[in-house]
């Protein structure tokens, strides 16, 4: 150490004179305190606080991504942070309970005092959506202008290097191109679990047929819903479809990428895929978090203002429900699922790859 270490007092570490000191209620200097302004300040400070901290482990683990191929080591560093912000997360969500504690009438004691201050002006949550993947191109806009008009023009330029840059959706992209067990010697992954589903399909259809518990109308209907199940496979069969919906923005993740993190899904016990698979289920879980909280946030909305306006000009509840729906980022990953297909159904791993899909350890000279 180049610096003597030297003692400290908890306030001082904390800087608590700073953050206790950063409650100024705008009630208060038009002379009409309202009581619970001061909870309303609290709980949005502890939002950027909690935001501060996923900024700091989300950007940690896109540095591990960043550098090419990601070491086994890093794949659990990084599950380890994103479980972090999974529980904060849920967190983020537990705090609509305790803002909701303030009534209507509570909160129209100084709202009016607000304006034109409002969550999107969050810089912070901006820069979390940019950086998991949200990008301009895929935003529901509340005003003509573009999202980033609000802030800064530092704000902007850090915004704009984020946009540029690559987000951990893309990273992760990427990362799952490079996986290695597609193609194994004489081992084609699509092609053996295009097999694998055929003779699934076929399977449930002579159990439909031969099912003696059941009417004719309901053996119809029950073989019209496996059609379009079938449908659904065959387009992950099609490359060039998949192409195309992602040129019309149905899609976000390559097709390549698409089938690794299938394959890593259905592989999942081997113990070399098993971090992997754990990772996707973080993001898959950050993602299916970020939509609860935007929902409850909506409906906190609705209960304590109804169909009022938000003070930031956003047309309020219509507005955060619309983008509990459209701005979710993983969603290629949560769609895997329609794709698994039962372990007994799974196609046969070679040897020699099940064997590299294995952690080995001797004592023996080899």
């Amino acid at each position: 150490m180049d610096k003597e270490l030297s003692s400290i007092h908890y306030d001082q570490y904390l800087q608590l004179q700073k953050i206790l000191d950063a409650q100024k209620l705008r009630s208060e200097e038009f002379k009409e305190p309202a009581h619970d302004e001061m909870l309303f300040i609290i709980v949005h400070q502890v939002y950027e606080l909690w935001f501060k901290e996923i900024l700091h482990d989300l950007g940690s683990v896109m540095d591990l991504f960043s550098e090419g191929a990601v070491e086994e080591a890093d794949i659990g560093i990084a599950i380890s942070r994103l479980d972090r912000v999974v529980k904060i997360q849920k967190i983020l969500v537990d705090q609509i309970d305790i803002i909701e504690t303030m009534t209507p009438l509570d909160f129209l004691d100084f709202r009016n005092y607000l304006l034109p201050a409002s969550g999107f002006q969050s810089f912070q949550f901006r820069q979390l959506e940019v950086s998991l993947g949200l990008k301009r191109d895929n935003r529901i806009s509340y005003t003509q202008c573009a999202y980033s008009g609000v802030f800064s023009q530092k704000e902007q330029d850090i915004l704009d290097a984020l946009e540029s840059g690559d987000s951990m959706l893309e990273l992760v992209e990427k990362w799952l191109e490079r996986t290695p067990f597609l193609q194994f010697d004489n081992f084609d992954f699509i092609e053996e679990y295009k097999g694998a589903v055929e003779n699934m399909l076929i399977s449930e259809e002579e159990a439909i047929h031969s099912a003696d518990y059941i009417t004719d109308h309901e053996k119809n209907l029950r073989i019209r819903m496996l059609g379009e199940t079938s449908s659904y496979f065959n387009s992950i069969f099609d490359k060039k479809s998949h192409e195309d919906n992602l040129e019309k923005g149905k899609l976000k993740l390559s097709y390549k990428a698409t089938i690794s993190a299938l394959l890593i899904n259905l592989y999942r016990d081997e113990p070399l895929l098993r971090q992997p698979f754990m990772f996707l289920q973080k993001l898959i879980d950050i993602d299916e978090l970020l939509t609860t909280w935007r929902n409850r946030h909506a409906q906190m909305v609705l209960r304590t203002l109804g169909q009022k306006i938000g003070t930031g000009g956003s047309s309020g509840y219509d507005y955060l429900k619309t983008t509990a729906e459209k701005h979710r980022i993983f969603y290629d990953l949560h769609n895997i699922s329609t794709l698994l297909i039962p372990r007994s159904a799974l196609p046969k791993l070679p040897a020699e790859l099940k064997k590299k899909l294995n952690f080995t350890f001797s004592l023996r000279e080899e």
